[in-house]
């Protein structure tokens, strides 16, 4: 047992030892100075001896409780894991070859049970990327598409424990393809990015045969610059900016022949149809304040699907059609990194569904976080309170609270 833990050690040390040999060299050539051997909070990297490989491992977990309170199933209470990921990422030969790998393990984060003949969801990100130079970059593989601002956000990087009632029924996820990527970017300057993705439009681990492609196009626009740190990529002002800072965006996402009725997610359809996405966002922050607003909408020339079984009775499904927005607004206490957070949500189906006793709804949202360390270490209460509207006039109003810690490196 001493001589493995000696071995090991002594295979830790070379690493280390021989990047810091090199490293002021290589960093000069690739600008790797932001992935050392050991950066918390960043992952656990470990770069080889003659720098043709780097591998950085991260993981992250929310656990919480939800105690809920529902006109149709009374009151009840939940305590699980809600996420549980494992995350790879790094290059091989050349840093500009890099790869990402993302494996995800808790039951409510594999997009259901396993059924026979389906496949389970333990992938959620398998990529290869090629960053040409600072402007243009390539990607082959699983992961997300250029969507949503919400969507684009990590999970382990949202103020509330979870995204909007439109985010989870509008959002184009992950998907299998290509994306190219243009980026003219500046810290005080106007900047901008266009992203394209032509994909499967079958959603995440799909290996059936496929007839039907998907087409994303997405341009954002920063007037005033890049965010500190990335901060167009987590919620709240957590970094201070001492300027404001603004970025627009719009998508449009088409997806021809789609199966499902969320297009990437949801049941499978009796006919497939052609599906389209739009979605506008605008994030600003300014010293502690942060605040969001989105629209999203998914279309289609008629979301009613039908089979007659065997029965001879006609059975239905359909493409969840409609339109929503989202209002968000968090103050973050510079001194003590507490920070409050509201959103109000409003979503509207299509009015064929809407037909079929599918509700509108509105859903209202205080929560209440603390930043241990930034988002990778977190504390998070939120009260939500969802009402729901139904075509035969009734009206029904759920809630819950719930209580949710997240970690991770």
């Amino acid at each position: 047992m001493r001589k493995i833990i000696l071995l090991l050690s002594l295979f830790v040390s070379s690493f280390a030892i021989a990047q810091t040999n090199d490293k002021e060299q290589h960093d000069q050539e690739f600008k790797l100075s932001a992935l050392p051997y050991y950066n918390y909070g960043k992952g656990l990297g470990v770069t080889s001896a003659d720098s043709l490989f780097q591998l950085n491992i991260r993981f992250r977990m929310q656990n919480r409780v939800t105690y809920n309170d529902n006109e149709d199933l009374g009151s009840s209470y939940e305590a699980h894991i809600r996420r549980l990921r494992l995350r790879f990422d790094g290059y091989v030969g050349n840093p500009k070859f890099q790869y990402v790998i993302q494996l995800s393990f808790a039951p409510g984060d594999l997009g259901g049970a396993l059924v026979e003949g389906k496949n389970i969801n333990i992938i959620r990100d398998a990529a290869i990327s090629y960053v040409h130079n600072k402007h243009w970059n390539f990607l082959f593989g699983q992961t997300k598409l250029p969507g949503n601002r919400q969507r684009i956000n990590s999970s382990g990087s949202l103020q509330l424990t979870d995204r909007s009632i439109n985010n989870s029924q509008f959002n184009i996820d992950r998907d299998f393809g290509i994306q190219a990527n243009y980026l003219n970017q500046s810290k005080d300057a106007f900047s901008y990015r266009v992203k394209t993705a032509v994909s499967s439009g079958e959603g995440r681990n799909w290996t059936g045969k496929d007839e039907n492609v998907a087409l994303t196009g997405k341009v954002e626009v920063l007037p005033f610059g890049t965010f500190k740190k990335g901060g167009e990529y987590f919620e709240g002002d957590i970094q201070y900016e001492e300027e404001p800072k603004l970025m627009l965006s719009g998508v449009l996402h088409k997806n021809f022949g789609a199966n499902l009725s969320r297009g990437q997610q949801g049941n499978e359809l009796f006919e497939a149809r052609d599906l389209q996405s739009v979605f506008i966002d605008a994030l600003a922050k300014y010293r502690g304040w942060a605040g969001m607003i989105a629209y999203m909408n998914r279309t289609t020339n008629d979301p009613i699907t039908t089979m007659i079984d065997a029965n001879g009775a006609t059975q239905t499904r359909y493409v969840f059609a409609g339109e929503g927005m989202d209002y968000q607004l968090s103050y973050t206490f510079p001194s003590s990194h507490y920070e409050v957070i509201g959103r109000f949500s409003t979503q509207n189906v299509d009015d064929k569904i809407y037909q079929l006793n599918v509700p509108n709804q509105k859903q209202y949202s205080l929560g209440v976080t603390k930043y241990i360390w930034e988002h990778a270490f977190k504390v998070q209460t939120e009260f939500s309170y969802d009402k729901l509207q139904f075509q035969n006039g009734q009206e029904k109003g759920n809630w819950y609270v719930r209580f949710q810690i997240e970690i991770g490196i």
